[in-house]
């Protein structure tokens, strides 16, 4: 599972020293943090309504979309992935 967000935040990083014109994280970036921060408020927004009235599909969907925006947002802060991991391990002890 890990795997899966690696390989996307390493996509991420990759697109955030590259700048493609027709990459959509580029485009994101070019908007601002501001931008991508509201981004992942609006994503979560759409996790609680879609698991409150939407269904299984639609929750894991817009999941899908929250978690990459947050990926987009940590790379920004220059937050690896690692240092998540570790934090969640530590808050398991």
């Amino acid at each position: 599972m890990s795997e899966v967000l690696g390989d996307l935040y390493s996509v991420i990083q990759k697109r955030l020293k590259e700048m493609p014109e027709q990459s959509y994280t580029a485009s994101l970036v070019r908007k601002g943090k501001h931008y991508v921060a509201r981004k992942v408020g609006e994503e979560a927004v759409e996790v609680v309504t879609a698991s409150l009235a939407e269904g299984r599909e639609r929750v894991i969907s817009e999941s899908a979309d929250l978690l990459y925006h947050l990926l987009v947002l940590l790379a920004l802060d220059g937050i690896s992935l690692d240092e998540v991991y570790a934090e969640l391990r530590r808050r398991m002890r």
